[in-house]
């Protein structure tokens, strides 16, 4: 029996992936701070579904804590790290910036140094989509530069696969970073536009609709994400052996080292998703077209041919079917 320790459990992926391994019988050890930046008691609930599997044990600490990650590695021997926790938001990061170089820059240097001086076999980490920034060549490729963020989340990303980059050259720890792209279903987030959407459609209440609705997202249901982060975990990375310095591809190294999106691969524009919800709730939107907002990007797009020709995998959930699995796992959850 392999052991995982999978940050960020009490959150959306990591809850999703931590039940998917434990249902498959492997030992699993959640760490979560547990934070208010939603809805606490979603976060207890997702954590009491976790409880009920005897090969899980979780700890609740801060990744900003070095003693506390150290604690952890000193406790248990990990065959992977599934690092997902993070501070998440475009929007907050706007005006709560000390909250993202906290968790994702002082968190993530201390998970990296822990995974160094145990011998972590693979660390495997959450980046996002938003380090795409101001680039507007679609698909969005992981050989296409990204050095122009749009919002400091962005570059705590960015910063991130930068930092894993230098781990695997100096230390030889194996990494594997994954974009993830709009990710939502069963379990998801308050703050993002389904959960939002959702609950102010069924209250009666008008959804805020930026960039009247024009924007584009490569929405990912959560299921797909999973899979690909279970699969590109168990595979460790390695070293790139046509990997070029006079050309350098920087989705891989010298080093033992990649960067993989994780996205549909078929754009919706926020309209069309705003109309699958209405749909499966069977109730129409009142809409207050809004502007585009400060740190937003008008369109996301993966190019996951990457992704698949390394673990054989591509997301394919359709949108209207993982909307309408969110939408009965929110009335099921809340009783509405």
């Amino acid at each position: 029996m392999t052991t995982h320790l999978v940050t960020g459990t009490a959150g959306f992926i990591g809850f999703h992936l931590a039940k998917r391994l434990l249902e498959r019988g492997e030992q699993v050890v959640g760490f979560d701070n547990v934070n208010d930046y939603y809805s606490v008691s979603l976060k207890r609930d997702r954590l009491a579904e976790l409880t009920n599997f005897e090969n899980f044990s979780f700890i609740e600490g801060d990744l900003a804590d070095q003693s506390a990650v150290d604690a952890v590695f000193r406790q248990h021997e990990f065959s992977r790290v599934v690092h997902l926790a993070a501070q998440a938001g475009v929007r907050y990061s706007l005006t709560n910036p000390r909250a993202y170089t906290e968790s994702n820059i002082t968190g993530f240097i201390n998970i990296l140094e822990a995974c160094r001086h145990a011998k972590t076999p693979h660390l495997t980490y959450a980046s996002s989509s938003s380090v795409y920034g101001g680039g507007t060549s679609m698909p969005f490729s992981t050989s296409q530069s990204v050095d122009h963020p749009l919002s400091l989340y962005a570059a705590t990303k960015k910063s991130n696969e930068l930092m894993a980059h230098t781990y695997s050259h100096l230390y030889d720890l194996p990494t594997t970073g994954l974009r993830f792209f709009t990710v939502y279903g069963p379990w998801g987030r308050p703050d993002m536009a389904l959960f939002l959407f959702t609950k102010a459609i069924l209250e009666g209440r008008p959804i805020d609709v930026f960039n009247q609705g024009k924007m584009r997202r490569d929405f990912t249901y959560i299921d797909d994400i999973v899979e690909g982060v279970d699969r590109t975990s168990q595979q460790i990375a390695t070293a790139d052996s046509d990997w070029s310095s006079d050309r350098p591809n920087p989705s891989s190294s010298s080093a033992p080292y990649q960067v993989f999106n994780i996205g549909n691969n078929e754009p919706v524009e926020l309209n069309q998703f705003i109309e699958c919800i209405e749909k499966a709730l069977g109730m129409e939107a009142i809409r207050n077209l809004l502007p585009m907002q400060p740190g937003d990007v008008p369109a996301t797009y993966a190019d996951i041919d990457a992704l698949e020709a390394a673990v054989g995998f591509r997301p394919a959930t359709p949108i209207d079917v993982g909307i309408q699995r969110f939408v009965d796992w929110y009335r099921a959850y809340y009783n509405v």
